[in-house]
């Protein structure tokens, strides 16, 4: 029973658009209603009516630690005792900037910020400044925040041309956001042939993650590197979810690429909101005050995110990423192999300590593919394996989250309510 959670719901519609304070967690998609959840603990969470979850969406990737992880947990407290914001430096902010730094490959310099989609409006403001140029490429189905320049949605016609994605953004914000499906370099060439010398930069998502778990093909990534370094634009990797999580280095990392600005956050802040973007020295040194960028923020390295960021960064440095990627993909196939044998259309790519279900035939890799998933298989899905106490994102379109602590009992457990599944 959700009794509990039901009459918070209803009492949170009152006063909260929706009954959320972000849209995914109405869980309409799922045709279900939210759990509201009273605490969290290592891979598991508990919502106000007693039941108890094996979480795979950790607060949407930062929880790579798991929940209430006692180092965090005890760096938080200590920050706390001390204040909570001071709006002036601190010596954790030193210190997390630096462990950024030491762990990105292509970082020289970092600004903290408060979130991810802060982190690339920042990126985006800062490369058109560099490059004197306004135009940017994007890819369809990559999500980098609800800054209004990313709201773009494809107009009819050519690609490349923009449309707003929601009322409230003026078509104009939008006119400059290229449009380009995911994995299609040759498009991508197209608009640089295009449009030359108007470019500021591409950002995108080294490994897509907000259409499901879509990963790059061999090529694209150095591919985008080759063609912003011909036509002198800036490649932004947006790290928000795969910082830390792909690799401590991220996934400039593991694919060798040497982006010009990152964008990060989830894991950086330990579970408490932070972004952050950065790159190299000659970019950086734009922004105020050092530069002519103006990029302020009240909260900016607060004391209690530092704390909590710098805790996990530094516990990440002793954990063995390889293994907890072959335990993913042996839980993956796994669930792949459960699945296939009901008959289903599915697909479960992983990387890393991530996963998606897209019940298709398909192949997916890019947004149009992605679409070909079953809605009403993944909400079947959805809705039974949350009332055997398995916890996934509500949406075929999120991508699932493993963390250091996920046990083998949790793996057991939850391919075993797979297995009980009826479609």
């Amino acid at each position: 029973m959700e009794d509990r959670s039901q009459e918070l719901f209803a009492r949170a519609r009152e006063v909260i658009p929706g009954g959320v304070n972000s849209p995914v967690r109405a869980c309409h998609n799922v045709q279900s209603s939210p759990l509201f959840i009273e605490r969290g603990c290592g891979s598991h969470l508990f919502d106000v009516d007693g039941g108890e979850y094996i979480d795979f969406v950790l607060s949407w990737g930062p929880m790579i630690l798991g929940h209430n992880d006692s180092d965090v947990t005890s760096a938080i407290q200590k920050a706390a005792a001390c204040g909570t914001s001071y709006g002036a430096p601190c010596e954790a902010e030193v210190a997390l900037a630096a462990e950024v730094v030491s762990a990105i490959p292509s970082l020289e310099m970092v600004r903290m910020v408060n979130s991810g989609t802060e982190a690339t409006m920042s990126a985006l403001r800062l490369a058109r400044a560099c490059t004197k140029r306004e135009k940017v490429i994007k890819f369809v189905g990559c999500y980098h925040g609800h800054a209004d320049p990313f709201l773009a949605a494809a107009g009819s016609g050519l690609a490349t041309f923009s449309i707003p994605g929601t009322p409230g953004v003026p078509a104009h914000v939008v006119a400059d956001t290229l449009l380009v499906p995911y994995n299609d370099l040759e498009q991508v060439k197209a608009i640089f042939q295009r449009f030359p010398q108007e470019i500021a930069c591409v950002i995108v998502e080294p490994v897509a993650c907000n259409m499901g778990l879509v990963l790059p093909e061999e090529g694209f990534l150095a591919g985008l590197r080759d063609l912003t370094q011909a036509y002198g634009a800036l490649l932004i990797f947006d790290e928000v979810i795969t910082g830390f999580r792909l690799a401590l280095g991220g996934a400039q990392s593991r694919y060798a690429i040497d982006p010009d600005l990152t964008t990060l956050g989830k894991i950086i802040g330990g579970g408490l909101p932070v972004g952050a973007f950065g790159g190299k020295r000659c970019y950086m040194e734009h922004i105020a005050p050092l530069g002519e960028v103006y990029q302020a923020g009240t909260l900016s390295g607060n004391p209690l995110a530092m704390a909590a960021g710098l805790a996990t960064l530094r516990k990440l440095k002793t954990k063995d990423y390889a293994a907890l990627e072959s335990r993913t993909q042996n839980f993956a196939q796994e669930l792949a192999a459960i699945l296939r044998a009901k008959d289903v259309p599915v697909q479960v790519p992983t990387l890393a300590s991530m996963f998606s279900v897209f019940f298709t035939s398909t192949p997916v890799k890019d947004f149009a593919t992605a679409k070909t998933a079953d809605q009403a298989l993944f909400t079947t899905f959805y809705k039974q394996m949350r009332a055997q106490g398995i916890y996934l994102a509500p949406s075929s379109f999120e991508t699932g989250m493993l963390s250091f602590v996920h046990s083998e009992e949790d793996f057991a457990r939850t391919l075993e309510a797979a297995s009980k599944v009826r479609f």
